[in-house]
C-alpha cells in the first residue's frame, strides 16, 4: 500500500499551537471510515463520507460542481474496498483525508478529483486509461504524476526516481506536488504504528525533500505542520521540552501579546484604518528557533500579531501608525510586498516595543496575501485555465506562479544527472539552499540563483556547458574573479574565451569550490570525468581576462607515433621547444603532450599508462601556448609595464592573473601565445628587465585527475 497509518485514537504528534492555528477540530477518521463502509450513496446524492470535503470546497468555490467529486469518490471507494491501512481503518479514509486537506487550502475541483483517485492506479485494478476516459486527461495527468514507481522494477532507486518523475510532472503542472505534499502530511500525521526506524527514514526524507518543496511552493500551512511532525520524530526530547514551554505559556493568566493586540486595535481605530488584528501562535519548531536564537523566551515570543487589511496601500498605512505609536525595532523590518519572496509570499514584517520593553513581531498583509501565504500555489486555483492568462509573460512563457525559476533550474540539471545517486544527493543539496537571489545580465535579462552563488554559477546558468570556456567576469562593470560571490541585484557578465581549438580555456577542478548550483557542479564534474588528464588551463587562482589580441593555438607541428590522432599541449606544464616531451593517449582518441618533468607524467606512468612517442617539428615557426610566472616587488603601474613588455615582443596574452601582494611581493601569472619557440627566451629576458621584477619562470601546474 502506498499510504500507511496508525489508529486515530493514538495519532502521531501534533502541537496544540498548530491545532489552535487551524482553528478547527481534527476530522474523526473513525466516522469517515464508518461512512465509507456503508458504500456510496444513491446515484445522484452526495455520499456522506465526502460531506466535509464538499463543505470545505464550497467555502472557497460557492458554485463548484460537485458531480466530479461524487463520481471520483464512488470509483475510489469501490476500487479500494477491502483494503485496510495498518491502523485497521478502511483504506479510503486516506484519500478522503488528503482531499480534505487540499479542499481546506482552497484547491479547485480538478485537484480534489485527482486527490480522491491518487492511489487507485498504484494500488488497485483501475488503469490510467480508465481515469482518463472517465475524468479527462487533466485528472489522469495529476494521478499519474503522483503514482509511485514499482520497487520490483527499480529496487532501491524506486523512491529517488519516483521523486524525479513527480518533479518533472510538476514542471508541467504544479498541482502534482500539491497532492503529494498533502499525501505526505496525512501519512506523517498517522505514522505512529510504524516501527521507529521506518518513522525516522520517512521523517528524514520529509525534512530533506518535502518540507523544502513546500517552502518553495509557498504552502506554509503544510510546511509548518510537517516541520513539527518531523521535529517530534527526529528530536523527541527537544520537541518535548518545547511543547512543555508552549503549554506553560498557554496556562499563564496574563498574555502580553493579547495586551499589545488590544493596543494595536485601538491605534488603528483612532487612525480610521479598518483592520483585523489576530494573535498567531508560533508552532513548535518556530518556538524552538526563537529559543536557540535568544537563549530565553519572553511572553510575546510565543506568537506574532497578524494584521489583515483590504488593500495594499493599507498595509503601509498600518505600518506608519505602528511605527509612530510604538518604538520600531528597525533591524526587524522587511518589505516582502514591494519585493515578494520567490515562493509568492508577500507581507510586511516589523517588530514594535512598548514602554515596558515588551517586543511584539507584527505581520501586515491583505486578506488575499494571507491566503497565498498559507496555501501558496494551491491558492492559484487552476493556473493553466484560460482565465489565468495574466500569468503569461510577453514571450508566452509561464511566469513564477506556475513555473518558478528554482523549478526550471532543477528540471534542467536533473537531465544531466542520469544516475540515481547523483540525482538524489544533488536534489537534497539544492533544496537545502533556502534563499534565492536575482542577478541581472547586461542585456536586461535576469538570472535566479541560490544565495552564495558565484560567477561560475552565473556562467553555467546563462551558457550551459559552453561556460566551460569562461575565463572571468564583470560584476557591476568591474573585472571579477570566477570565485566572486554574487549579491542580490548585481549585474554580471561572464567573459568567455572565444578562441577555437583544443587548447581553449577549460574547467578547473578548483571551480567546484566556488560552484553552488547543481547545474554548474554537474557540468564541471562531467567534463573532468571525460578529461582525466586534467584541464589545459592553469589551476591557480581564477583568471582575470585580458582583452588584448590573441592567436589561435596550434599543436600541428608536433609529430606523434599515432597517425591521425588529435594532438594537444598539456596546460599543466605548457611544453614548448626545446623541452623534452612525452605523450599519452586520452579518451576520444586524442594525444596529450607533457614535459617529461611534469608531475602528471610520473603519476600516469606509475599507473601503467603507456607512453606515446613524440618529437618537435618546425619548432622555429609553430605557434605555442606557454604559462609564465613573474615574481616582483609591488609597485604602481607594474602590471601595465609588464603588459607593454610582452606586447613589444609580439606575443599575445591569453589570460592574466595577479595575486594579492604578500609582504610587498606580488606574483603575476600569464598564459601567452608565442608565434614561435625562438621567442621564449627573449620574452623572458624582456619581462625580467621590467623594474621591480626579480624572477620569471615557467609555470608547473598540478594536473587534476591525471590518473
Amino acid at each position: 500500500m502506498s499510504a500507511e497509518a496508525t489508529n486515530p485514537a493514538t495519532p502521531g504528534p501534533i502541537t496544540p499551537g498548530a491545532q489552535r492555528r487551524r482553528g478547527r477540530p481534527r476530522i474523526d477518521l473513525r466516522r469517515l471510515g464508518r461512512a465509507a463502509l456503508l458504500g456510496p450513496a444513491g446515484r445522484d446524492r452526495l455520499p456522506d463520507a465526502i460531506g466535509h470535503v464538499a463543505e470545505a470546497h464550497r467555502a472557497h468555490f460557492a458554485d463548484a460542481d460537485l458531480e466530479p467529486l461524487r463520481r471520483a469518490y464512488v470509483l475510489a471507494e469501490s476500487s479500494h474496498r477491502g483494503q485496510m491501512r495498518k491502523s485497521g481503518e478502511p483504506y479510503i479514509t486516506h484519500p478522503l483525508a488528503v482531499t480534505l486537506i487540499l479542499a481546506e487550502l482552497g484547491a479547485e475541483t480538478t485537484t480534489l478529483t485527482a486527490s480522491l483517485l491518487h492511489d487507485t492506479v498504484e494500488d488497485t485494478e483501475v488503469t490510467l486509461d480508465q481515469v482518463s476516459s472517465e475524468f479527462g486527461t487533466e485528472v489522469a495527468y495529476l494521478v499519474d504524476g503522483v503514482t509511485k514507481l514499482e520497487k520490483v522494477d527499480y529496487g532501491a532507486a524506486a523512491e529517488p526516481e519516483t521523486f524525479r518523475k513527480m518533479l518533472v510532472a510538476t514542471g508541467n503542472d504544479v498541482r502534482v506536488m500539491s497532492i503529494k505534499l498533502a499525501d505526505r502530511l496525512h501519512n506523517m500525521r498517522t505514522l505512529g504504528v510504524m516501527r521507529q526506524e521506518k518513522q525516522e527514514r520517512i521523517a528524514k526524507v520529509t525534512r530533506d525533500v518535502l518540507i523544502p518543496l513546500a517552502e518553495r511552493l509557498g504552502v506554509q500551512a503544510l510546511k509548518t505542520e510537517l516541520e513539527d511532525l518531523v521535529f517530534a520524530i527526529l528530536r523527541p526530547e527537544e520537541h518535548g521540552r518545547t511543547q512543555a514551554l508552549i503549554a506553560a505559556d498557554t496556562a499563564r493568566p496574563e498574555n502580553p501579546l493579547a495586551d499589545i493586540a488590544d493596543e494595536v486595535r485601538g491605534v488603528l481605530r483612532e487612525a480610521g484604518l479598518s483592520a483585523e488584528v489576530l494573535i498567531r501562535p508560533r508552532h513548535a519548531v518556530s518556538v524552538h528557533r526563537v529559543l536557540r536564537k535568544r537563549g530565553e523566551l519572553r511572553g510575546a515570543d510565543f506568537g506574532r500579531l497578524l494584521v489583515l487589511v483590504s488593500e495594499d496601500a493599507d498595509c503601509y498605512g498600518v505600518l506608519g501608525e505602528l511605527h509612530t505609536c510604538f518604538t520600531p525595532v528597525v533591524s526587524e523590518f522587511k518589505d516582502f510586498i514591494a519585493v515578494p519572496k520567490f515562493n509568492l509570499y508577500q507581507s510586511l514584517h516589523t517588530a514594535v516595543a512598548r514602554a515596558d520593553g515588551e517586543v511584539a513581531e507584527v505581520l501586515i498583509r491583505t486578506h488575499q496575501m494571507h491566503k497565498v501565504a498559507e496555501a501558496g500555489v494551491v491558492a492559484l486555483g487552476n493556473p493553466y485555465a484560460p482565465s489565468a492568462e495574466e500569468h503569461l509573460d510577453t514571450e508566452g512563457e509561464r511566469s513564477d506562479p506556475t513555473r518558478p525559476g528554482w523549478l526550471s533550474r532543477l528540471l534542467d540539471w536533473q537531465q544531466s544527472a542520469p544516475d540515481t545517486d547523483t540525482f538524489w544527493s544533488t536534489l537534497r543539496e539544492d533544496l537545502a539552499q533556502d534563499r534565492e537571489i536575482t542577478v541581472f545580465r547586461p542585456d536586461g535579462g535576469t538570472i535566479g540563483l541560490p544565495a552564495g552563488a558565484s560567477c561560475v554559477d552565473a556562467a553555467y546558468a546563462q551558457y550551459g556547458e559552453d561556460a566551460h570556456a569562461v575565463i572571468g567576469a564583470r560584476v557591476n562593470g568591474r573585472l571579477a574573479t570566477l570565485s566572486t560571490v554574487l549579491k542580490d541585484g548585481d549585474t554580471v557578465q561572464p567573459l568567455m574565451d572565444r578562441m577555437e581549438g583544443a587548447a581553449a580555456s577549460e574547467p578547473s577542478r578548483d571551480w567546484l569550490d566556488h560552484a553552488r548550483t547543481p547545474a554548474a557542479r554537474i557540468a564541471i564534474r562531467r567534463w573532468l570525468a571525460a578529461h582525466p588528464e586534467g584541464p589545459s588551463a592553469p589551476e591557480s587562482a581564477p583568471r582575470a581576462p585580458y582583452s588584448g589580441p590573441s592567436a589561435r593555438p596550434s599543436a600541428a607541428n608536433v609529430v606523434v607515433d599515432q597517425p591521425g590522432a588529435a594532438v594537444r599541449l598539456a596546460g599543466c606544464c605548457t611544453p614548448v621547444p626545446p623541452d623534452k616531451v612525452t605523450a599519452f593517449a586520452v579518451r576520444g582518441g586524442a594525444v596529450t603532450v607533457h614535459r617529461v618533468e611534469c608531475p602528471a607524467v610520473a603519476r600516469m606512468t606509475g599507473a601503467g599508462r603507456p607512453e606515446v612517442g613524440v618529437r618537435w617539428a618546425d619548432a622555429e615557426t609553430a605557434e605555442y601556448r606557454v604559462t609564465l610566472i613573474a615574481e616582483s616587488f609591488s609597485r604602481p603601474h607594474l602590471l601595465a609595464d609588464l603588459t607593454e613588455a610582452i606586447a613589444l615582443e609580439g606575443v599575445a596574452i591569453v589570460s592574466a592573473t595577479v595575486e594579492p601582494p604578500v609582504q610587498g611581493r606580488v606574483r603575476h601569472t600569464y598564459t601567452l601565445q608565442l608565434p614561435g619557440s625562438a621567442h621564449l627566451q627573449g620574452l623572458m629576458r624582456a619581462m625580467r628587465n621590467v623594474p621591480g621584477v626579480y624572477d620569471v619562470g615557467r609555470a608547473q601546474h598540478a594536473a587534476a585527475g591525471a590518473l
